[in-house]
């Protein structure tokens, strides 16, 4: 009797663990809390038991594209883990009654999140908000020299929101959705990089107020105008600065030079056989920079269909200290994209310049350098304009496929190793 008792409760035991497990699934909706302000969440969970999967997403649609899906789930009891590796952050919670509260981030870095099961957000957005759809230029003065970026916005699957996307020197923001609270527009987005939340504020003049609401001490991402191209060319404002022309190397004559270990630990070198008389990409970035997780599926596509031509890619990888000592984040990003092409570890970021001495004004992440088959700079590009930005991101793919079919179509110079 006591062994039957006893396996009568490990199946209920079993039963409600599995019932539990079943109950979590579904749409989560709810906010974060970062730096003061409450930045809408979207998490979507499916599946039970073993099969949990998880994803945050992106936008008011809950079956929409613009999804980031979850490296594992685990829930026990009533705690839920959920790990997005490739961006070495977590999701760590508790469950009760259709709620989720727990915290997202870093190991250093973490933000309260509170969820409901088929909840809503703490931001409702309101009917009838001022047309503002189009493209706007937003004058700055940044740090990286740039005196303008590009506010691309447009109306989302829902009527009372819009689509948004702010196009930096850099790189872009990823989609920022939101809707008219009665007197500005707040977009945002929670994905597994990370939050974002701006107000865009339609003025008298026909302008806009930008702000990044989640970089109050941050001057100059604060009370930016916006104005339509026509408007700014007409103020004889500068536009955006051309990504091509950001970049430079100090001696075009000269090869560029590169020796990085792989993960494996051995020593790559830009003289080495594997790059000899070939057209090559060496992209800077980091495991951690959101815009380098949009550049490497183009890099992958570049090499898959030009390798057997004489291209080869070449990421140069820079990440924090803890990461350098276990680059596990890196090994994720390599492995959720199915990069095939070779990956080094160049350093920690801020040695950026310090490892690449050839370059002049190098402060964008990612930034590109295409070396023609005798080991030369002909070409760099800073910044990556990504899937949320489709116009820009369509024109740069088009145009980086072009760049290397001329550089291939160039003859192999002879002894290029030889070269210095």
């Amino acid at each position: 009797m006591k062994l039957f008792a006893s396996l009568v409760l490990v199946v209920l035991s079993t039963v409600a663990q599995a019932s539990k497990q079943g109950a979590i699934a579904g749409p989560w909706v709810g906010d974060a809390t970062v730096h003061g302000q409450q930045v809408p969440l979207r998490l979507e969970i499916t599946g039970r038991g073993k099969n949990l999967q998880a994803a945050l997403l992106n936008g008011p649609e809950l079956n929409g594209p613009d999804r980031s899906p979850a490296s594992s789930v685990s829930f026990v009891g009533n705690h839920l883990l959920i790990t997005f590796n490739y961006y070495a952050r977590t999701l760590d919670a508790i469950v009760a009654d259709s709620h989720l509260t727990g915290t997202f981030g870093t190991s250093a870095t973490r933000y309260p999140v509170t969820l409901s099961l088929h909840g809503s957000t703490g931001v409702e957005a309101k009917p009838d908000g001022p047309a503002i759809p189009g493209d706007w230029e937003v004058e700055v003065k940044s740090s990286k020299g740039e005196s303008a970026w590009q506010l691309r916005i447009e109306p989302s699957a829902h009527s009372d929101q819009v689509k948004a996307v702010i196009q930096r020197i850099d790189g872009d923001t990823g989609a920022l959705y939101g809707g008219w609270t009665g007197h500005e527009y707040l977009i945002g987005h929670f994905t597994a990089a990370g939050p974002a939340l701006y107000s865009v504020t339609p003025q008298s003049d026909g302008t806009l107020l930008v702000s990044n609401k989640l970089r109050a001490d941050v001057n100059e991402q604060q009370n930016l105008t916006a104005r339509r191209p026509a408007q700014a060319r007409a103020a004889a404002l500068p536009g955006m600065t051309d990504p091509t022309q950001q970049t430079t190397v100090k001696d075009p004559s000269a090869r560029f030079a590169f020796s990085f270990p792989d993960l494996t630990g051995k020593l790559v070198s830009n003289t080495d056989p594997q790059f000899d008389g070939k057209v090559v990409i060496v992209a800077i970035g980091g495991s951690w920079c959101p815009n380098c997780h949009d550049e490497a599926p183009m890099l992958e596509s570049l090499y898959k269909q030009f390798h057997s031509q004489g291209l080869e890619v070449v990421n140069l990888s820079f990440e924090e200290a803890d990461q350098l000592k276990e680059p596990t984040r890196l090994h994720a990003f390599i492995e959720k994209y199915g990069l095939t092409y070779t990956v080094l570890v160049a350093g920690e970021t801020e040695q950026l310049n310090e490892k690449i001495p050839q370059g002049v004004n190098l402060n964008c992440w990612p930034t590109s350098f295409f070396l023609g088959r005798d080991g030369r700079v002909r070409e760099v590009h800073a910044g990556f304009a990504g899937p949320a930005n489709p116009p820009a991101h369509e024109a740069l793919v088009k145009e980086t496929t072009e760049l290397v079919e001329k550089l291939l179509a160039e003859p192999v110079p002879a002894q290029s190793a030889s070269l210095k």
